[in-house]
């Protein structure tokens, strides 16, 4: 190295050092405040969200998109020039839609087409599609009083909507969401032909949202083939249903399931300054459905969680601890990824402290639920008044996320990203889960609100938090 070169690398190491110790004097509100003006002025999340789901599309497991966003945010995490990014392999299930889906009700000779679409993992009509009479329930539960004899060979439409009255719209999903997963196992017992449901969307419309099902151990030969129908056709269908009970119903899926693929979760490492073999771990999904774009479902929290590093080192934080972004593969039909991580971290006996997941769109963030111990939770509570500013109030004890469960262990605080979820089922699994309805700013203040929480658990760790006091001195 000549002469010059050295007077270079030695002022470039002085600016660096001067400007972490300058970073590391400052409280934990200039902190913050420099994480989200980095995030407002200079993000990258909406830029990558941009091209996972214009250029590549949707991403279901095992498919040709999938693969592409893989080696995609492989590239653009090395760009940032993190320590360490690899692959870990983990096998998926392979499901493919085939064809446009296509049904209609018949009645009096006339005939009135509607919208669905195949459910994930759902088998194929035969040849030709499946007409028959159509009995409605309001859950898979009221089968059992029906009986056979009221249900063989007919089309059972399970009409349950999701409660309007509820204000956290993700209690309302769950409350609906096993008519979905295992409402085609429990009638195909009764020797239905097939099932409809109604589309787990808080707005009336004509998408169809699709979802993981599942027959259990069903045999083979008696799986039956299930759809979901738009919330303004499921109207239609049980109006008609009133005044004649005897119309049909006509669908056609030539949807079909292979045998499962290699794929990967994607990895990006901040190696630790002072403890390297503590993890925190920062993620969301990167599987989606096929009837969209994937946008809020799970792009934004993909696209948050790779920012999350940027952000660290962009408002210069050197972490304590080893920060990993994760990217699982599989969420939506198998949960593979997160627990292909689980298992070779539990391997290698990693100690994690903390993950935290973005899985509930791209909206305006409102705060985070935590699983910890009651202990815990009142430390991290002390956080609050950090994230006021941001009109970041929400802190609750609940669940953290699907992919980050696995990980659950007496040594480890779960955490999941909360944004305001009045909007979110209107595009869940649908056709218009696309990149034209994320807010660029609301994506950015999740990211710097993910940010934030991780710089303060890194910090601070999960055992020795301290009081607000402690925290702006």
């Amino acid at each position: 190295m000549n002469k010059s070169l050295k007077i270079v690398s030695r002022i470039t190491l002085i600016i660096f050092f001067t400007f972490s110790l300058i970073v590391n004097a400052q409280s934990d509100e200039d902190v913050l405040k420099t994480v989200y003006k980095t995030s407002l002025t200079n993000g990258k999340s909406y830029e990558w969200l941009d091209y996972l789901s214009n250029t590549i599309g949707g991403r279901l497991s095992g498919s040709t998109n999938a693969e592409l966003a893989v080696q995609y945010t492989k590239v653009e995490l090395e760009k940032l020039g993190l320590d360490k990014v690899w692959l870990q392999p983990v096998m998926v299930p392979k499901w493919v839609r085939g064809e446009k889906e296509m049904a209609y009700i018949e009645a009096n000779g006339t005939i009135n087409k509607v919208n669905i679409c195949a459910l994930g993992g759902s088998v194929a009509t035969p040849n030709g599609g499946v007409k028959a009479q159509v009995i409605e329930v309001d859950t898979y539960k009221d089968l059992e009083a029906l009986g056979e004899e009221k249900i063989k060979g007919k089309i059972v439409f399970i009409n349950r909507a999701l409660q309007p009255e509820l204000i956290n719209t993700f209690q309302a999903y769950g409350g609906c969401s096993s008519e979905r997963y295992a409402g085609a196992a429990e009638a195909a017992k009764y020797g239905a032909v097939g099932t409809i449901v109604r589309s787990l969307s808080s707005r009336q419309d004509d998408y169809p949202h699709t979802g993981s099902m599942s027959y259990g151990d069903l045999p083979v030969e008696q799986r039956i083939p299930s759809a979901a129908i738009s919330t303004n056709d499921a109207v239609k269908l049980s109006e008609a249903l009133k005044k004649n009970k005897n119309l049909e119903f006509y669908f056609e899926m030539s949807c079909q399931q292979f045998d499962d693929v290699e794929s990967y979760n994607v990895i990006g490492e901040l190696t630790g300054s002072e403890f390297p073999n503590e993890y925190i771990v920062v993620g969301g999904h990167l599987d989606s459905w096929d009837l969209g774009d994937g946008a809020h479902d799970d792009g934004a929290g993909v696209v948050q969680s790779m920012d999350v590093l940027r952000l660290l080192k962009e408002s210069g934080v050197t972490p304590k601890r080893s920060i990993r972004v994760v990217l699982f593969m599989n969420e939506e039909n198998g949960l593979r990824g997160g627990r292909k991580y689980a298992e070779v971290a539990k391997a290698k006996n990693e100690k994690h402290v903390f993950a935290l997941e973005s899985d509930a769109g791209g909206f305006t963030p409102r705060g985070f639920s935590f699983d910890c111990s009651d202990v815990m939770f009142s430390k991290i509570e002390a956080w609050r008044p950090l994230f006021k500013p941001y009109l970041i109030h929400y802190f609750e004890k609940g669940g953290s996320g699907a992919d980050i469960g696995p990980l659950k262990s007496d040594d480890i605080v779960l955490a999941g990203l909360r944004p305001d979820s009045q909007r979110y089922f209107d595009h869940h699994h649908a056709a218009n889960d696309t990149f034209e309805h994320v807010n660029k700013r609301e994506l950015e203040l999740g990211a710097a609100t993910m940010t934030a929480l991780v710089f303060l658990m890194d910090k601070y760790g999960t055992e020795t938090i301290t009081n607000t006091k402690e925290i702006k001195d």
